[in-house]
């Protein structure tokens, strides 16, 4: 089996063996493994021992930050007080300068009491209840050997948990999930107890041990829990369900937040009283002897158990499902469900290699609550050009806000004293209002990402330029915003730069200082060192001597008058596309330039008028480059509305540059903020239009750039209905991508 080893982070240690309770439906002691009965009662000090020495040695071999350690059973509390300690005790002290611990307990909660409680609070130990209900729901399985109800005595370890002393303990709820019960009365009745959480389990079954469907139907246990979405959502959602949120951050792009769903592989490890190292101990439904390794914790490192044949089945992801679930949709959610759950004794599909048994309830389940999560609620940039504009001026201001943080003092006076006036600046509606115009300029991302990036590799220039570059984006928003501030901000190679406005030469080539600049009418004045003279800057589409402006155009047929778009072809930071940057353009030239712009956005107003001006999201800034292909743009390092074109092409060509770039430059906008899809490249999918194998995300971008190009020229639809068709069928698309794919096939 392919794949790097997957250390363990959880294991389940088994304390005691037996149980106070006769649960019909345990895995333990009712399913087809029946090995408990020849294992000790309770683990003894050696095996305690052994288990923490080797779990320690796993963790500092693997650099682990954190181990979890699930004291299990049989009744765990059965093993008493004493036991209990010395198995903090050693863990503890194993640990100590290692990795974390996070200790926690599942229990029946018959034997909880103060006494306990006061033993896990000393050593943070988390409990976890088995509760399934109301009374009625409970005593249907949990019940003492003589027929009792254990119902009143879990009630009262419930609310002792929940004392304000041993609150912080409370794991939450383990309910396991008969059909026969009143969905709605087992929700109320858990909700009513706050849990921190509810974690609903399917009962264990295999195809040769179903599990009961009395009506016969596939989807009956996807129904019942449905039921309880429904109602939890009408509670306000009062209380996280693990169920729930797992499938809605797989839905979402995001992990699985349980082993019996999603793709990511098994971390964990079982083991015994006797120090026997076991797979997952569900498996004991699946036969005699199925979670066996052969290894325990005196001859064996956990090592081994981690490249064992029957674990590595379990952290093969995608390659670990049948090839009935490779195919299907809904496989990133459900993961093929719990291992246990696939095993057969017969057919083609003999041993784990078959869809689930719950396999329609799964797939009912994933799409029961996708139809009850509304797209436009989880992916709003997707259909809303604004909500996608303020998402984007978002994640720059979230970029800035870490290179901040992570400078954590290393930028010196010139960084706090330009921090303090952004903060200044944002205090004020026209300072917050330029300062909003300069961090949405596409170029302010190229400096943060480049300012982070020798920051993380520790280069010497990082602090000043980040200085520097903060400096210069405060003066331009002074400037924007008509504030009569003084506000320093250095040149290099005898220019300074003020971004989205233009270029002021102040000194000679080579030449380096700061300049003070502060608003002055419709302009700006600049001095080059306290108490010299200033210089009044016009800021307008005319040069001057020594001044520069960023030329701006108005874009025909749109939707923002004035500036539609700019030719920017100062700005430091506009060496980002991979392509080389064009010379400063002459006036002659960029009045050129602009023309063929302005003539492209006609045609494609006249041809495809839904992709013209008046489609665009906001203002698009245009820098000239050299080295490209007729008709194709470059989209780079930079933030939303930039794109880089060639300085002398035809309106014909640039139309066509002006499609392909403004989707693909909204595409990456829309991945920057929004989960299209997960596990790309997991599936290769067919593009029509080259048959050639691709993954999920390069098809999608594709066809979403394709479809622009249909509406402008005919002949770039042949293909298009199959992918989306491939599109609509593939397993990676999260509710946003269905959403924008939703949007997709109204636009062809």
């Amino acid at each position: 089996m392919t794949g790097p080893l997957v250390p363990f982070r959880e294991v389940v240690l088994k304390v005691h063996s037996r149980c106070d309770l006769a649960c019909d439906h345990c895995y333990v002691y009712e399913h087809a493994d029946q090995s408990w009965r020849t294992r000790p009662k309770t683990i003894s000090d050696e095996v305690i021992f052994r288990t923490a020495q080797r779990l320690a040695e796993h963790a500092k071999t693997h650099a682990l930050p954190s181990v979890s350690v699930i004291l299990h059973g049989g009744e765990p509390l059965l093993a008493g007080p004493a036991r209990l300690r010395r198995i903090c005790e050693e863990l503890t002290s194993a640990f100590d300068g290692i990795a974390a611990l996070d200790l926690r307990i599942h229990t029946n909660g018959l034997q909880l009491s103060p006494r306990y409680l006061d033993l896990f609070s000393e050593y943070d130990v988390k409990v976890g209840i088995s509760l399934d209900g109301d009374r009625e729901a409970n005593d249907r399985h949990r019940r003492f050997a003589d027929g009792r109800s254990s119902h009143p005595l879990v009630l009262k370890a419930v609310e002792l948990l929940r004392q304000e002393r041993y609150r912080h303990l409370n794991l939450g709820l383990l309910c396991t999930i008969d059909i026969a019960n009143d969905p709605v009365a087992v929700l109320d009745a858990l909700t009513e107890l706050e849990p921190p959480l509810i974690d609903f389990l399917l009962p264990h079954a295999t195809w040769d041990d179903p599990p009961p469907r009395p009506d016969g139907s596939p989807t009956a246990y996807a129904d019942w829990l449905l039921a309880v979405f429904d109602r939890w959502q009408e509670q306000g959602r009062p209380v996280p369900v693990r169920i729930f949120s797992s499938v809605a951050s797989t839905l979402n792009g995001g992990p699985s937040l349980t082993e019996s769903l999603g793709l990511a592989p098994t971390d964990l490890v079982v083991v015994e009283t006797d120090g026997r190292l076991e797979q997952v101990d569900s498996l004991k439904s699946a036969y005699e002897g199925a979670a066996d390794t052969g290894f325990d914790v005196f001859a064996n490192a956990f090592d081994e158990v981690a490249a064992h044949p029957g674990v590595r089945a379990r952290q093969l992801g995608l390659e670990g499902v049948s090839e009935t679930c490779r195919r299907c949709p809904v496989v990133r959610s459900c993961g093929g469900g719990l291992y246990t759950h696939r095993y057969s004794s017969a057919g083609d599909g003999e041993g784990f290699d078959n869809p689930s048994v719950y396999c329609h309830d799964l797939a009912a389940l994933v799409r029961g609550i996708e139809a009850r999560t509304p797209a436009d609620t989880v992916a709003p940039a997707v259909a809303d050009p604004v909500e996608l504009l303020a998402a984007q001026e978002d994640l720059t201001r979230t970029l800035l806000a870490r290179l901040h943080a992570d400078l954590d003092g290393r930028g010196g006076e010139r960084w706090a004293a330009a921090w303090e006036l952004a903060a200044a600046l944002e205090g004020s509606e026209e300072g917050a209002r330029g300062l909003d115009g300069v961090l949405a300029h596409p170029y302010t991302r190229t400096w943060l990402l480049d300012a982070l990036d020798a920051l993380h590799e520790d280069r010497p220039e990082a602090a000043s330029q980040a200085a520097d570059g903060l400096q210069t984006l405060l003066a331009a928003a002074a400037v924007r915003a008509g504030l009569d501030l003084r506000v320093p901000a250095p040149y290099r190679d005898g220019g300074l730069v003020l971004p989205t406005l233009g270029r002021l030469t102040v000194a000679g080539p080579g030449e380096r200082g700061t300049v003070l600049v502060r608003a002055a009418g419709d302009g700006f004045l600049a001095a080059p060192a306290a108490g010299a003279a200033e210089r009044r800057i016009r800021r307008s589409a005319e040069a001057g001597p020594g001044w520069l402006p960023v030329r701006g155009f108005a874009l025909p047929g749109g939707p923002f008058p004035g500036h539609g778009f700019v030719i920017d072809d100062l700005d430091p930071y506009r060496d980002c596309f991979g392509a080389p940057v064009a010379p400063t353009l002459d006036a002659a030239a960029a009045d050129r330039l602009g023309a063929a712009l302005s003539e492209a956005w006609a045609l494609i107003g006249q041809r495809a008028p839904a992709y013209g001006a008046a489609g665009t999201d906001g203002p698009l800034t245009f820098t000239p480059l050299t080295g490209l292909a007729p008709g194709e743009p470059s989209v780079g390092r930079h933030g939303y509305g930039a794109l880089g074109i060639g300085a002398d092409e035809s309106a014909g060509t640039l139309a066509l540059a002006l499609l392909r770039g403004v989707r693909r430059a909204r595409f990456r906008a829309l991945v920057d903020v929004t989960d299209l899809y997960a596990a790309d490249g997991s599936w290769e999918h067919r593009m029509p239009w080259r048959e050639e194998l691709v993954p999920f995300s390069r098809l999608l971008a594709d066809v979403y750039e394709r479809l622009a190009l249909a509406a402008f020229d005919s002949r770039y639809r042949d293909g298009v209905p199959q992918a989306l068709d491939t599109l609509e069928g593939a397993a990676e698309l999260t509710v946003g991508g269905k959403r924008l794919l939703a949007l997709m096939r109204k636009e062809f």
